[in-house]
């Protein structure tokens, strides 16, 4: 397979973990599928992980990918495979944004699943606050803990949940650009089919 079919399929790829990345950050303004006031969402859920980090920075990569296999940038003064070599090589510049940007993501979500959701806590038969009543990952292997969070109904496993997808996502987009920037790379020095027939 020619690199630039090859960045194209890691474009499609890219595609539909954008999407899911944008839905899953949307969801999380509504803990627990419930609408609550904007100074009860998780403090993380502001930083916009899956709709800036790998959503719209991962857009611009995923469509640079897609173009590929037939952008051969005008050509390079006449040479046709001279421009493919300099848009494979720009596509590692892409690549690396891609990589940042889902990153980005990855370290919100790592830290949002470590912090917990912030909840309503009922301390005594009085006293019920909004607050995070976990802050060092201890949820994580001990459900029962849940209990802390009395409303909104459900939404330790809807934080959970959600930025999990989040974080898995963030790192399969990091390994999908971190393989267009090995692609890109060889198919500069190698051209566009590296032993093919369109090899330079």
């Amino acid at each position: 397979m020619c690199s630039g079919s090859f960045s194209k399929c890691l474009g499609i790829s890219l595609m539909p973990l954008v999407i899911v990345c944008v839905l899953c950050n949307i969801l999380l303004f509504f803990p627990g599928g419930k609408p609550v006031e904007k100074e009860h969402i998780t403090e993380q859920v502001w930083y916009f992980g899956g709709i800036l980090g790998s959503g719209v920075l991962m857009i611009f990569p995923a469509l640079v990918f897609l173009g590929l296999k037939n952008n051969d940038c005008c050509g390079c003064c006449g040479n046709e495979s001279c421009g493919r070599r300099f848009a494979m090589l720009s596509s590692v510049l892409f690549a690396a944004v891609g990589v940042a940007g889902a990153g980005y993501s990855v370290i919100v979500s790592a830290v949002a699943i470590n912090e917990g959701p912030q909840c309503v806590v009922k301390y005594n038969e009085t006293v019920s606050i909004w607050d995070t009543p976990f802050s060092n990952g201890d949820y994580l292997s001990n459900n029962t803990i849940w209990l802390k969070c009395v409303e909104p109904p459900g939404v330790v496993p809807w934080h959970l949940s959600l930025f999990s997808v989040l974080l898995v996502m963030g790192l399969i987009q990091m390994a999908l650009c971190a393989v267009q920037v090995v692609n890109g790379l060889l198919a500069c020095l190698c051209g566009d089919c590296c032993g093919g027939s369109d090899a330079v």
